[in-house]
């Protein structure tokens, strides 16, 4: 934890950094607002704490100036009782907290520890977004994602990209399988032809053959002039063919010969026409287990299965979630004029705990809700009344009930990681539930309880 702590005072300021120093926090100590302000670049990576009652420049001015600075520094001020009005003010002009003096120092390092984490929530999304924003790479900037099995596939498209060789896609819906075709076509020498993309799923029976192969005039009724079909238009490209565990029987034959001599006939001619194409072909289905064999034919499958990609769920890459939002969020922003919406904590829970069904697509709907602001915020845990009802002992305690809550269900109620996340003793933990009368079982997850790692017996408070 880095902290830059300004008080004209020299004995307070000598006195906070000490105590500080002593719990571990780097602190670096300004005599005056000037001082910090020269300091301080949109880089910081910890918290601004100041006195607000100073000399030639007071906190609350300081404040502003980091704002302009960079509006998401945490900055906590120290006031004295007059003015706790004015620092009530200052939080909603954004402030991360204030202290009224005379104030405990575990008060004051409990509010570090949270602007911390908050600070490095900030920074790391500004990382991840320019991370997703200046690769140059095809593989890197279209498959993103730095989870091992993401870092495998990128290693296999590489590997493979100017070998002639068919490639099946498997991945759940939404998990990316077009955008693996895309980067394994834009690495290959073939990424100047076409890239031509059929979904086999969303084409009529009745109109699938005519697409695929072409058709000559008068090959059927309303066929009024000569039609290329998508395999031959594809010709020095790639073929992608999405959902193809989708296609009827009758065509996979079609299918199968085309993959063996890469000759295609259109309706309405016994011409064969050479094609020089790869095809990649996606299922969201296991086409080697053999309960598909009633829908799929054996042959072709062996004849697409060369090289098999698979494309793990997000639910198994979670470590992705937060670069693949900042990537999404950062593009919606342009897309839409918007701006990135700052980073929150209890959105950064909702990215992490939620298991994401749709995948990456249903991730980059929910960034484009974002930054929308039509995306309604994750439930968060009710800290109580507004910070401005009541006497200051108050507005303290239900400050604290609400930090306790929310590590609580930022945990499920696991006992010892809310215990790290809040820097306190068991007992005081345990203390403080009975206080303020906050039943952690109503936040564990399955309404697990704490056990003992010895006996298996249920520990109690």
């Amino acid at each position: 934890m880095e902290v830059l702590f300004v008080d004209d005072d020299e004995d307070v300021r000598d006195a906070n950094a000490q105590a500080l120093d002593l719990q571990g926090v780097s602190v670096r100590a300004c005599a005056s607002a000037h001082e910090a302000l020269d300091i301080l670049t949109d880089a910081f990576s910890g918290v601004l704490v100041t006195d607000v009652r100073m000399a030639d420049m007071d906190g609350l001015t300081l404040f502003r100036h980091v704002r302009r600075l960079d509006p998401e520094i945490p900055v906590i001020l120290i006031t004295g009782h007059g003015d706790i009005e004015m620092a009530v003010g200052a939080m909603r002009e954004g402030a991360y907290d204030f202290l009224s003096k005379p104030y405990a120092p575990e008060r004051l390092l409990a509010a570090i520890r949270h602007g911390t984490a908050q600070r490095r929530l900030v920074l790391e999304n500004r990382r991840l977004r320019a991370q997703a924003s200046d690769s140059g790479d095809a593989a890197e900037s279209l498959l993103i994602g730095n989870a091992p099995a993401i870092v495998r596939i990128r290693e296999l498209l590489r590997h493979v990209a100017d070998a002639d060789v068919d490639v099946l896609v498997r991945g759940e819906t939404g998990s990316g399988k077009e955008v693996v075709a895309q980067v394994l076509h834009r690495l290959s020498r073939r990424r100047d032809a076409p890239f031509v993309a059929i979904n086999c799923g969303a084409l009529p029976e009745s109109v699938i053959e005519s697409e695929l192969f072409g058709h000559e005039a008068g090959a059927f009724t309303g066929a009024q002039k000569r039609r290329v079909g998508r395999i031959e238009h594809a010709g020095g490209g790639t073929l992608f063919l999405d959902e193809i565990e989708s296609m009827s029987p009758a065509m996979q034959v079609r299918l199968l010969r085309v993959l063996e001599t890469r000759q295609v006939a259109p309706l309405g001619t016994n011409e064969q026409r050479t094609v020089d194409l790869r095809v990649i072909a996606a299922t969201k289905a296991d086409l080697g287990d053999p309960a598909m064999r009633a829908r799929f034919r054996e042959d072709l499958y062996y004849r697409l299965n060369v090289v098999t990609v698979h494309i793990p769920p997000l639910r198994e890459r979670r470590e992705d979630i937060p670069l693949l939002f900042a990537h999404f969020a950062g593009l919606a922003a342009r897309r839409f004029g918007c701006p990135v919406p700052p980073a929150d904590p209890a959105l950064w829970r909702h990215l992490m705990n939620h298991d994401w069904p749709g995948n990456v697509r249903e991730l980059a709907h929910f960034a484009d809700r974002c930054v929308l602001g039509v995306q309604q915020a994750p439930a968060a845990v009710s800290a109580g009344p507004a910070p401005d009802a009541g006497s200051l002992p108050e507005r303290v305690e239900r400050y604290e009930a609400g930090l306790i809550r929310e590590a609580l269900a930022a945990h499920g109620g696991e006992i010892r990681a809310t215990l790290e996340t809040l820097g306190l003793p068991r007992k005081t933990l345990y203390d403080k539930l009975r206080r303020y009368g906050i039943d952690r079982q109503t936040y564990a997850r399955g309404a697990t309880r704490e056990t003992s790692a010895v006996t298996g017996d249920e520990t109690e408070p």
